[in-house]
This record gives structure tokens, sequence and C-alpha cells, in this order.
């Protein structure tokens, strides 16, 4: 079973920077007009004394990553995050989630995935799913807004990445239809459904339900300006109480003569793979990843899993990890590692190295899903050691296949319990971090700035069409490439805005660079 549990699943700049950012403009993307202003604008900044921010042969300093997925899980079901229950109105809905966003800020976080489908409903207006019940207390009930314009708004405003998080296959969380919305898809096509457990899932044999999924998340990234579309780790039901899932006469219709197990991971692919190819056909630059359950096969049912003893995804809940990497229909996995170093069953230790491992000579990013909820508790040893959580981030980075890390989950991250995430940033997230390029998805970088003076303390630049975001250095000594090469010198991220500036302090040349949405990064400017 999932350390999130059956039901609830499972930046990088100071406030004042935030605040300085404000007013910033957010509609970006390959345009052929920004193309050609940027153009322009490369040539007429040739007179400035601009340097390659990327060079091959640099050597760099392992504390100090330039690029690290810095992640937050921000689950909507049971209220376990975002809106908490007793947020029924837009205002107290905006207020709580602003106070996630700002905590991730002082994080030097740089992404969120915030839950918008937990159970074939929406937290966004949609024509497909009827409201979350999680906004008003009611399904299908209209909060009075679309949430979604906003989330997304203020994440970009304070410089983070928004990936919009699904539940692909779980339909309700009551078996009994007659209490789901009138309009509901599970009312309308009864025949798509598998009671179970007291639950409804969609089944995942039929390719009606394939189509339907990737047609909702396919009306999200058309509409609304996300970074990212995520699956969480439920596929089939995971174990529970055992029972058989009722999907015979699908079976027999679609199987094939196959083994029901390879039929079912074969059902699972398909889905991911078609979802993969429909959000890069609507936008290029939005990404598609899953954080499926941390342990692919155990060593004694498979010479290729890892050497642990729990649940494996591949068996239990049809998850081929695995499949999804070698057929690269995903961009990123996020493995969820939800436990501490020594637990006999499924150490830390173990399954990173291994992860690792199974990425190694793809390009599909891996970032580790950290359980920061379990910090504290008494349920396993480890995780009452205050420097457990800090120590993994220490292992990872051995590994450069690991590319970074995302916390579950937001409520955590404001409780912060015994101080762990502090201690991260103090001691892993010292400096700002660009988010990892995803190597298939890269492209042209934007202009370098123009304009960049620094007048008193306050550095001032003239906006780059096409950049999301600036990255401001402070050199001491030679700026050659390789002071750019690692996050050493790298002060802040400043998300654009049409007359982006930020307050500085110290001795020192500043440089300015600009980064597009995916952060492929311009040369830096020197500020005159």
């Amino acid at each position: 079973m999932s350390g999130r549990g059956q039901t609830a699943r499972p930046l990088l700049i100071s406030t004042a920077i935030a605040v300085l950012a404000t007013g910033a403009a957010y509609a970006f993307g390959p345009q052929a007009s920004a193309d050609r202003s940027a153009a322009s604008a490369q040539r007429q900044a040739a007179a400035e004394v601009t340097v390659p921010t990327s060079a091959a042969s640099c050597r760099v300093d392992a504390r100090f990553p330039k690029r690290e997925m810095r992640g937050v899980w921000i689950a909507a079901i049971h209220n376990l995050d975002w809106p908490s229950r007793g947020a029924r109105t837009p205002e107290r809905q905006r207020a709580e989630y602003l106070k996630i966003l700002d905590a991730a800020v002082r994080h030097r976080l740089n992404a969120v995935f915030v839950q918008v489908r937990p159970a074939s409903d929406a937290l966004y207006r949609s024509s497909l799913e009827p409201w979350s019940q999680w906004l008003t207390g009611t399904a299908g009930k209209d909060p009075g807004w679309d949430p979604l314009p906003f989330l997304i708004k203020e994440a970009h405003k304070r410089g983070l990445e928004f990936h919009a998080w699904f539940n692909p296959y779980r339909a309700a969380l009551t078996d009994d239809v007659t209490k789901l919305p009138a309009r509901h898809p599970a009312r309308l096509h009864p025949e798509w459904t598998v009671k179970h457990e007291g639950r409804l899932y969609y089944d995942p044999g039929l390719p009606e339900v394939r189509d339907w999924v990737t047609k909702v998340v396919t009306d999200v990234v058309r509409r609304y300006d996300v970074d990212g579309v995520h699956f969480d780790d439920y596929f089939y039901p995971y174990p529970g109480k055992g029972t058989p899932f009722r999907d015979t006469a699908t079976y027999r219709k679609y199987g094939r003569g196959k083994p029901l197990a390879d039929w079912r991971r074969e059902n699972v692919n398909k889905l991911i793979a078609q979802v993969h190819a429909a959000v890069r056909k609507t936008k290029r630059h939005v990404k598609f990843g899953v954080s499926p359950f941390g342990i692919w096969r155990n060593k004694k049912q498979d010479p290729a899993g890892s050497a642990t003893s729990g649940m494996s995804a591949y068996d239990a809940i049809y998850a081929d990890a695995k499949a999804w990497i070698k057929a690269g229909t995903v961009d990123y996995v996020i493995p969820q590692l939800y436990w501490p170093r020594g637990y006999a069953a499924a150490r830390y230790e173990v399954l990173a190295p291994w992860w690792a491992d199974a990425v190694k000579g793809t390009d599909v990013h891996l970032y580790i899903g950290q359980a920061l909820y379990q910090v504290g508790t008494k349920d396993v040893p480890g995780w009452r050691k205050p420097g457990e959580l800090p120590a993994h981030l220490a292992i990872n980075r051995k590994y450069p296949q690991i590319r970074g890390d995302v916390y579950f989950s937001a409520s955590s991250l404001l409780r912060d319990p015994l101080s762990a995430m502090s201690t991260i940033t103090k001691e892993y997230y010292r400096r700002p971090a660009l988010l990892p390029v995803p190597e298939r998805m890269a492209g042209r970088p934007p202009a370098a700035p123009q304009g960049v003076r620094r007048s008193g303390g306050t550095l001032v630049w003239r906006h780059t069409p096409g950049a999301r975001a600036y990255a401001v250095y402070r050199v001491n000594g030679k700026a050659d490439a390789c002071a750019f090469a690692d996050a050493r010198n790298l002060v802040a991220i400043v998300p654009a805005s049409r007359n982006p500036r930020l307050a500085v302090k110290g001795d020192g040349k500043y440089y300015v660079s600009a980064l597009d949405r995916l952060t492929n990064e311009s040369p830096a400017v020197l500020a005159r």
C-alpha cells in the first residue's frame, strides 16, 4: 500500500523580491514574433559584456547544483492540504493557497504539484466533469469562481512551476452512483466502471476509459497555462482487503489470450503513452510525469528488482515504471521513497541508487518523492530523527541521475516537523536553483537581457521577449563561463515583469541572464 494511504495521496527568492516582481506578464511560449524580437535583441546586445552561462569543461561544486527540482505536492482530496475543510469562500481559499506558496518560496522551492482532479471531478471549471466536493463540501456545486487561473498565476508570479495533478482511474469515493451529481461520467457511463471495496473505479481495460482520461487531461492543457501534467501512484486498486478486481468481462473481450497481469500492465502502459502523446501534441512545452510507488519489483521476484521486500507495484497495481522509462512515454518519474534509511523492507539507501540506475542512459528525469509527512511520526523509528530527511538529500547528490526532490505534502511544509525542511533549506538549498531542462524538450534560449545596470541598491534591466524569469549572479573575480556553471554565484531568480528589478547589496559584479519557461538560459550580461 502507498505511504500516502488509500485516500490521502500518499523560489527561489526572498519575499521582498517576489513583491518587486508583482505585475508581471505571464503569456509566454514559442512564438514567431517573440523569436524575431529575440534575434533582434541579441544583435543589439552584442555591444554589451556577455558571458556564456554553460560550459561542459567547468568543474562544478556539488553542494551548489545549478539545476534541481524542488517541489511540493498540494493535495485536495479530503481537504488534506488545500483548500482546508473550513475554507468554503473564494477569499479564504485564495488566502490559504498564497500561504502555501509563500512557504515554498521561503524554502527555495521551485515547483508545485497541485491536485486538480482527485476522483473524476474538477477543481476548475469543466464541461466534462463536475465540480469537486473538496471546494464547497458538495459534489457538483459551483464554488462561484474558477480557481485554476488564480492557482497558476500566483505560482508563476513567485517563480514556481505549476504541474496539474490528476488521478486517472478513481471515479468516486463511494460505489453508490446515486450519490454522484447527475452529469457525472460514472452515472452517464456505468459500463465504464467497476465497484471495488466501497469505491468506484474506471476500468483501465476499456479503450473508452483511456480516451476519456486523455480528453480530460487535454482539455486542461489546452485551456490553462500549466507547465506539467502529473499522475499519482493509483492505477489498478491497491490490494486493500484482497477483493478481486472485477474486470473479467473486459478481459474476455480485449485480453487476446494474454495472461491477466500482463494485459493489465499493458492497459496502463497504453494510457501513459496516449496521454503523453496528447499532451505533447497540444502544447509542446508541457511536461508529463508520474509518481509511482517506490518499489518496482523486489529482487526475489525479478533479478532486475531492488533488494527490498515490500509491495511490488509491477505485480500488485500493474504499474510498470521501467516500461514507461524505456519507451520514453514519460518526461519524468517521481518514485515515492517513503521509507527511512535502514528500514528492513525498503531501505532508502538501496532504493535511491536503484532508481538512478533505472533511468541511466535515458532522457527521462528522475526526482525523488520524499515523505515529509512522516517526519516526527512514531510508526517507524527512523522518522523520529530530525536528520533523517536531510540525509536523503546527501545520498541523492551522490547520483547525477537524481535531479531533485518533491515533498509530500504542503500541510507538512507549513508545519515543518522537527524543522526538517528548515534544515534542508539551510544545508542543501542555500542558493536558488533553476529547474532541470528536459533534454528532449530543450530549445533555443531567449535573447540576453538589455540595459542591465545598477542604480544604487537596485539592479534594473529591460524585459526580454520570451523570458519567463531572470537569473541574477554576483561574481567576485573572473567572470568566465565557469562562474555560472553551478549556483555558487546565483543570488536570485526573478520572475519576469514589464519592468524587472532586484534590490541588491554587496561588492562584486552583477550579471543577469534570461530564462524561458523551460529555463533554457541566455548568456549573462554584466550590469553597468
